[in-house]
Protein backbone atom coordinates (compact mmCIF):
# COMPACT_ATOMS: atom_id res chain seq x y z
CA UNK A 1 0.00 0.00 0.00
CA UNK A 2 1.30 3.40 -0.85
CA UNK A 3 1.42 5.66 1.88
CA UNK A 4 0.21 8.81 1.52
CA UNK A 5 2.45 11.73 1.17
CA UNK A 6 3.89 13.91 4.05
CA UNK A 7 2.57 17.44 4.64
CA UNK A 8 5.35 19.42 4.84
CA UNK A 9 4.11 21.85 7.35
CA UNK A 10 1.05 20.10 9.05
CA UNK A 11 -1.46 22.42 10.92
CA UNK A 12 -5.04 21.53 10.76
CA UNK A 13 -4.95 19.31 13.32
CA UNK A 14 -4.03 22.74 15.41
CA UNK A 15 -6.66 24.92 14.45
CA UNK A 16 -9.42 23.62 16.54
CA UNK A 17 -7.15 23.61 19.75
CA UNK A 18 -6.22 27.16 18.70
CA UNK A 19 -10.15 28.27 18.50
CA UNK A 20 -10.77 25.83 21.83
CA UNK A 21 -7.71 28.71 23.42
CA UNK A 22 -9.16 31.24 21.85
CA UNK A 23 -12.98 30.71 22.89
CA UNK A 24 -11.25 29.93 27.53
CA UNK A 25 -9.35 33.46 26.58
CA UNK A 26 -12.06 35.57 25.36
CA UNK A 27 -14.90 34.36 28.55
CA UNK A 28 -11.36 35.42 30.81
CA UNK A 29 -11.28 38.90 30.08
CA UNK A 30 -12.87 41.66 31.65
CA UNK A 31 -14.98 44.58 30.17
CA UNK A 32 -11.51 46.63 30.64
CA UNK A 33 -9.42 44.06 28.87
CA UNK A 34 -11.43 44.54 25.70
CA UNK A 35 -10.64 48.21 25.47
CA UNK A 36 -6.48 47.33 25.57
CA UNK A 37 -3.88 48.53 23.06
CA UNK A 38 -2.15 45.70 21.57
CA UNK A 39 0.96 45.77 19.46
CA UNK A 40 -1.24 46.28 16.07
CA UNK A 41 -1.24 50.37 16.74
CA UNK A 42 -4.29 50.83 15.24
CA UNK A 43 -6.23 47.91 17.02
CA UNK A 44 -7.34 47.04 20.29
CA UNK A 45 -8.13 43.85 21.92
CA UNK A 46 -12.03 44.20 21.07
CA UNK A 47 -10.47 44.91 17.25
CA UNK A 48 -8.42 42.36 16.79
CA UNK A 49 -11.00 39.90 18.34
CA UNK A 50 -13.68 40.86 15.25
CA UNK A 51 -10.93 40.66 13.09
CA UNK A 52 -10.38 37.06 13.59
CA UNK A 53 -13.92 36.50 13.19
CA UNK A 54 -13.51 37.92 9.54
CA UNK A 55 -11.14 35.54 9.22
CA UNK A 56 -13.74 32.79 9.69
CA UNK A 57 -16.79 34.48 8.06
CA UNK A 58 -14.66 35.65 4.92
CA UNK A 59 -13.26 32.19 4.41
CA UNK A 60 -16.37 30.23 4.68
CA UNK A 61 -18.05 32.99 1.97
CA UNK A 62 -15.56 33.04 -0.44
CA UNK A 63 -13.56 29.89 -0.33
CA UNK A 64 -16.67 26.95 0.80
CA UNK A 65 -20.02 28.86 -0.99
CA UNK A 66 -17.75 30.75 -3.88
CA UNK A 67 -19.37 33.80 -2.66
CA UNK A 68 -16.99 37.02 -3.99
CA UNK A 69 -19.23 40.25 -3.37
CA UNK A 70 -17.23 42.03 -5.73
CA UNK A 71 -14.40 41.72 -8.55
CA UNK A 72 -11.80 44.00 -7.66
CA UNK A 73 -8.99 45.26 -10.10
CA UNK A 74 -6.28 43.83 -8.90
CA UNK A 75 -2.82 43.21 -10.57
CA UNK A 76 -0.12 43.67 -8.63
CA UNK A 77 0.48 43.16 -5.25
CA UNK A 78 0.29 46.67 -3.89
CA UNK A 79 -2.93 47.28 -5.00
CA UNK A 80 -4.19 43.27 -3.75
CA UNK A 81 -2.42 45.07 -0.20
CA UNK A 82 -4.98 48.25 -0.63
CA UNK A 83 -7.70 46.15 -1.04
CA UNK A 84 -7.00 43.30 1.82
CA UNK A 85 -6.42 46.52 4.10
CA UNK A 86 -9.47 48.22 2.97
CA UNK A 87 -11.56 44.58 3.54
CA UNK A 88 -10.18 44.84 6.90
CA UNK A 89 -10.53 48.64 8.02
CA UNK A 90 -14.26 47.98 7.03
CA UNK A 91 -14.79 45.04 9.13
CA UNK A 92 -13.34 46.15 12.12
CA UNK A 93 -15.45 49.72 11.80
CA UNK A 94 -18.85 47.77 11.43
CA UNK A 95 -18.28 45.17 14.29
CA UNK A 96 -17.74 48.20 16.46
CA UNK A 97 -21.38 48.20 17.03
CA UNK A 98 -21.44 44.71 18.03
CA UNK A 99 -21.22 43.67 22.03
CA UNK A 100 -18.19 41.40 23.35
CA UNK A 101 -20.38 38.93 24.29
CA UNK A 102 -22.10 38.97 20.64
CA UNK A 103 -18.69 38.86 19.08
CA UNK A 104 -17.77 35.51 21.45
CA UNK A 105 -21.14 33.62 20.55
CA UNK A 106 -20.14 34.38 16.64
CA UNK A 107 -16.90 32.86 17.53
CA UNK A 108 -18.37 29.84 18.74
CA UNK A 109 -20.64 29.06 15.82
CA UNK A 110 -18.30 30.20 13.34
CA UNK A 111 -14.78 28.56 14.68
CA UNK A 112 -16.33 24.84 14.36
CA UNK A 113 -17.36 25.46 10.86
CA UNK A 114 -14.58 26.83 9.58
CA UNK A 115 -11.87 24.26 11.38
CA UNK A 116 -14.60 21.68 9.82
CA UNK A 117 -14.40 22.95 6.37
CA UNK A 118 -10.71 23.30 5.67
CA UNK A 119 -10.34 19.59 7.30
CA UNK A 120 -12.25 18.69 4.55
CA UNK A 121 -9.61 19.67 1.74
CA UNK A 122 -7.17 17.39 0.18
CA UNK A 123 -3.82 19.02 1.48
CA UNK A 124 -1.98 19.09 -1.93
CA UNK A 125 -5.07 20.23 -4.28
CA UNK A 126 -4.76 23.87 -5.38
CA UNK A 127 -5.44 26.36 -3.02
CA UNK A 128 -8.08 29.40 -3.56
CA UNK A 129 -5.90 31.98 -2.82
CA UNK A 130 -1.34 32.54 -3.09
CA UNK A 131 0.63 32.89 -0.06
CA UNK A 132 1.74 35.70 -1.91
CA UNK A 133 4.26 36.71 0.85
CA UNK A 134 6.56 33.53 0.36
CA UNK A 135 6.97 34.60 -3.33
CA UNK A 136 3.90 31.72 -4.37
CA UNK A 137 1.60 32.72 -7.45
CA UNK A 138 0.32 29.02 -7.01
CA UNK A 139 -0.03 27.68 -3.43
CA UNK A 140 -1.17 24.08 -2.38
CA UNK A 141 -4.08 23.31 0.37
CA UNK A 142 -1.38 22.57 2.92
CA UNK A 143 0.69 26.11 2.61
CA UNK A 144 -2.44 28.26 2.83
CA UNK A 145 -3.88 26.21 5.85
CA UNK A 146 -0.70 26.83 7.25
CA UNK A 147 -0.80 30.58 6.74
CA UNK A 148 -4.05 30.67 7.81
CA UNK A 149 -2.86 29.15 11.20
CA UNK A 150 -0.32 31.86 11.17
CA UNK A 151 -2.94 34.46 11.38
CA UNK A 152 -4.75 32.42 13.81
CA UNK A 153 -2.05 32.56 16.41
CA UNK A 154 -1.09 36.04 15.69
CA UNK A 155 -3.76 37.46 16.35
CA UNK A 156 -4.59 35.39 19.50
CA UNK A 157 -0.81 36.07 20.64
CA UNK A 158 -1.54 39.43 20.34
CA UNK A 159 -4.82 39.73 22.84
CA UNK A 160 -2.63 37.10 25.16
CA UNK A 161 0.03 39.70 24.94
CA UNK A 162 -1.99 43.29 25.45
CA UNK A 163 -3.78 41.59 28.20
CA UNK A 164 -1.39 40.15 30.24
CA UNK A 165 -1.98 36.31 29.70
CA UNK A 166 0.80 33.55 28.98
CA UNK A 167 1.31 33.05 25.42
CA UNK A 168 1.25 30.12 23.00
CA UNK A 169 4.89 29.65 23.41
CA UNK A 170 5.13 25.61 23.78
CA UNK A 171 6.78 23.80 20.89
CA UNK A 172 3.70 22.29 19.46
CA UNK A 173 1.89 25.52 19.21
CA UNK A 174 4.95 27.94 18.25
CA UNK A 175 6.99 25.82 16.07
CA UNK A 176 4.44 25.55 12.96
CA UNK A 177 4.24 29.47 13.41
CA UNK A 178 7.70 30.16 12.82
CA UNK A 179 8.08 27.05 10.03
CA UNK A 180 5.99 28.67 8.38
CA UNK A 181 7.24 32.33 8.32
CA UNK A 182 10.35 30.57 7.62
CA UNK A 183 8.65 29.84 3.78
CA UNK A 184 9.64 33.66 3.63
CA UNK A 185 13.19 33.09 3.75
CA UNK A 186 14.49 32.31 -0.22
CA UNK A 187 11.62 35.06 -1.84
CA UNK A 188 13.11 37.66 1.02
CA UNK A 189 16.47 37.13 -0.67
CA UNK A 190 15.52 36.76 -4.25
CA UNK A 191 17.14 40.28 -5.21
CA UNK A 192 20.68 39.47 -3.21
CA UNK A 193 23.14 38.22 -5.51
CA UNK A 194 26.08 36.19 -3.69
CA UNK A 195 28.65 33.65 -4.34
CA UNK A 196 28.07 30.16 -5.31
CA UNK A 197 26.89 28.09 -2.57
CA UNK A 198 27.07 30.68 -0.44
CA UNK A 199 24.63 30.15 2.94
CA UNK A 200 22.70 32.36 5.46
CA UNK A 201 21.52 30.53 8.24
CA UNK A 202 18.38 31.79 10.66
CA UNK A 203 18.48 30.37 14.34
CA UNK A 204 15.57 30.60 16.20
CA UNK A 205 16.92 29.73 19.57
CA UNK A 206 15.24 27.49 22.73
CA UNK A 207 13.25 24.54 22.57
CA UNK A 208 10.24 25.89 20.43
CA UNK A 209 12.44 27.41 17.52
CA UNK A 210 14.88 25.38 14.95
CA UNK A 211 17.72 26.25 12.34
CA UNK A 212 16.58 27.24 8.57
CA UNK A 213 19.48 27.45 6.03
CA UNK A 214 19.44 28.85 2.17
CA UNK A 215 22.23 28.14 -0.14
CA UNK A 216 22.59 30.68 -3.35
CA UNK A 217 23.07 28.19 -6.24
CA UNK A 218 22.57 29.10 -10.03
CA UNK A 219 21.44 32.37 -9.45
CA UNK A 220 19.10 31.49 -6.64
CA UNK A 221 18.13 30.90 -3.12
CA UNK A 222 16.48 27.84 -2.09
CA UNK A 223 16.43 25.99 0.82
CA UNK A 224 19.13 22.97 1.59
CA UNK A 225 18.59 19.42 3.27
CA UNK A 226 22.86 19.73 3.42
CA UNK A 227 23.01 22.62 5.79
CA UNK A 228 26.85 23.33 6.74
CA UNK A 229 28.62 24.07 9.80
CA UNK A 230 29.86 27.47 9.49
CA UNK A 231 27.27 29.28 7.29
CA UNK A 232 28.37 32.94 5.90
CA UNK A 233 25.57 34.99 8.08
CA UNK A 234 23.82 32.82 11.28
CA UNK A 235 21.16 35.09 12.82
CA UNK A 236 20.35 34.23 15.98
CA UNK A 237 16.85 35.52 17.77
CA UNK A 238 14.73 34.10 20.42
CA UNK A 239 11.43 33.26 19.77
CA UNK A 240 9.35 35.95 21.38
CA UNK A 241 11.28 38.47 19.34
CA UNK A 242 11.00 36.52 16.43
CA UNK A 243 7.19 37.09 16.19
CA UNK A 244 6.78 40.17 16.45
CA UNK A 245 9.61 41.02 13.58
CA UNK A 246 8.50 38.27 11.20
CA UNK A 247 4.57 40.18 11.59
CA UNK A 248 5.71 43.46 11.26
CA UNK A 249 4.77 44.19 15.23
CA UNK A 250 8.38 45.27 15.94
CA UNK A 251 11.01 46.54 12.83
CA UNK A 252 14.81 45.80 12.75
CA UNK A 253 15.86 48.75 14.40
CA UNK A 254 13.72 47.47 17.69
CA UNK A 255 15.51 44.82 18.24
CA UNK A 256 18.89 45.21 17.80
CA UNK A 257 19.79 44.35 21.40
CA UNK A 258 17.75 41.24 21.27
CA UNK A 259 19.17 39.33 18.32
CA UNK A 260 22.87 38.40 17.49
CA UNK A 261 24.62 38.25 14.46
CA UNK A 262 27.56 36.61 13.28
CA UNK A 263 29.36 36.30 10.04
CA UNK A 264 28.35 38.79 7.37
CA UNK A 265 26.65 41.40 8.74
CA UNK A 266 25.00 42.50 5.81
CA UNK A 267 23.49 39.30 5.03
CA UNK A 268 22.27 39.04 8.47
CA UNK A 269 20.82 42.18 8.84
CA UNK A 270 18.81 41.51 5.24
CA UNK A 271 17.24 38.33 7.48
CA UNK A 272 16.33 40.55 9.91
CA UNK A 273 14.08 42.66 7.45
CA UNK A 274 12.31 39.52 6.47
CA UNK A 275 8.29 39.70 6.67
CA UNK A 276 5.95 37.00 6.46
CA UNK A 277 2.46 38.85 6.79
CA UNK A 278 0.95 40.42 4.03
CA UNK A 279 2.77 44.12 4.40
Amino acid sequence: MTKPPVIPIATIHLLPLLDEHLLTLLHSLSPEDWQKQTIASQWKVKDVVAHLLDGNIRTLSMLRDTWYSETPDIDTYPKLLDYLNGLNADWVKAMKRVSAAMLILLHEVTGKVYCKYYASLDPFDKAGFAVNWAGETESKNWMHIAREYTEKWLHQQQIRDAVGKPGLMEREFFYPLIQTFMMALPFHFQKITAEENMHVQVTVTGEAGGIWQIRYNAGKWQFTEDPIAHPAANLLIDPDTSWRLFSKSLRPIDVMDKVRMEGNRHLAEHALQMISVMA
